[in-house]
């Protein structure tokens, strides 16, 4: 799991049938400083996370396939959780 900033959402026409009914959004992972780290990932969000929040990001792709119902599903990542204030850092403990 890492924490993360939202940057955006992510709009399409088309999609993968499970993704019907999600929000995409745009999560920038941060260090434990706070700073962005690598590559911006889009998750999945069952919790309606606002733009600049801080969020708790998860790349267990089985349990996210298992949330939005698709064994299929090309689904990775996904919103675990809104942090209100950050405890010891960016990374959480694996």
């Amino acid at each position: 799991m890492l924490m993360a900033r939202v940057q955006g959402s992510v709009i399409a026409t088309r999609k993968h049938p499970s993704f019907e009914g999600w929000r995409l959004l745009i999560c920038q992972p941060l260090s434990a400083s706070g700073e962005p780290e690598g590559s911006p990932q889009v998750a999945l969000d069952p919790h309606g996370a606002g733009l600049h929040q801080r969020v708790i990001i998860s790349s267990d792709g089985a349990a996210t396939r298992l949330a939005v119902g698709d064994p299929k599903s090309p689904a990775r990542w996904l919103v675990v959780g809104i942090v209100d204030e950050p405890e010891g850092g960016g990374r959480l403990a694996s």
